[in-house]
């Protein structure tokens, strides 16, 4: 059964990706686009004011793939293929949770699952790390900003399941509202601490010497030696619609997962009164 219900989940999966990526090909690729112009421009107002100083001009590197390529084919690929990966992930998530979180219907325990892998692996962390387009980020902390946001996201899962394990030890004693409230308090309270511990993206090392204490890796307006604007910052409103498309795509991925593996994992728990146990 168990087999069963991961490979379903995986189609789901996939089913999600493939609307996420529609969605993102028509609100966000523009967006991206606009966010490499700028760049672009930025690179060449940067080599300008290096050449005025003397200074050597690395030249470009050769594109490996068209913005065509980019912006169709490679998001597509990696985007299906993310829902592919979150997909398998929700069936063992659900395989786990079937039968020992309560007398929950495998329908509604998949629309559960859903919603808590939207909050742990993309809400919860885009709230200190949000999603950013190609112009922004610092090619030398890309490290750093992978392994900050891993442990976001990981904190977030254990977290996340201590305090289902919390909440459905409490519920006999303080009933399953109370207990559900008490469980999301504490997972805040943790999380948020976690949160508060994790340095934003602007202090880093790499950062602080360019840009000052900020708590971002926006680019900032590009000055010349005498402090006149020679390029401007980066367009606060493509950002904020970037990172508005990002939730909406992510919460179509999962929402997609969570109401097309309803019916199908219903389907296959019903033959069977066994619990599902992965292995």
């Amino acid at each position: 059964m168990v087999r069963d219900l991961i490979a379903r989940a995986a189609g789901v999966g996939v089913l999600g990706g493939l609307v996420a990526f529609v969605f993102a090909r028509i609100f966000a690729e523009p967006l991206i686009q606009q966010a490499i112009d700028y760049e672009s421009g930025r690179g060449a107002a940067e080599a300008a004011l290096a050449a005025a100083a003397g200074l050597p001009v690395e030249p470009e590197g050769p594109e490996m793939f068209s913005r065509a390529v980019q912006g169709n084919l490679g998001i597509g690929v990696g985007v299906v293929l993310f829902g592919l990966a979150m997909g398998c992930l929700f069936g063992l998530a659900f395989c786990l949770a079937y039968g020992r979180v309560g007398r929950v219907r495998a329908r509604a325990l998949s629309l559960l699952v859903a919603a808590g892998g939207f909050l742990l692996l993309y809400l919860v962390p885009f709230l200190k790390y949000p999603a950013n387009p190609p112009a922004i980020g610092n090619p030398d902390t890309i490290g750093p900003r992978a392994g900050l946001y891993g442990v976001l996201v990981v904190a977030c899962v254990v977290f996340g399941a201590a305090a289902v394990w919390a909440g459905h030890r409490l519920a006999p004693r303080f009933g399953t509202w109370n207990a559900t409230l008490l469980a999301g308090l504490a997972f805040a309270v943790a999380i948020g601490v976690v949160m508060a511990l994790l340095p934003p993206l602007g202090s880093l090392a790499a950062n602080a010497g360019q840009t000052g204490a900020l708590l971002t890796e926006t680019p900032q307006p590009l000055t010349d030696p005498s402090g006149a604007i020679v390029y401007p910052g980066f367009d606060a409103d493509v950002l904020y619609w970037f990172r508005i498309y990002s939730v909406v795509a992510q919460a179509l991925l999962w929402g997609v997962i969570g109401v097309a593996f309803a019916p199908l994992a219903e389907r296959v728990v019903n033959c069977t009164d066994t619990p599902v146990v992965p292995g």
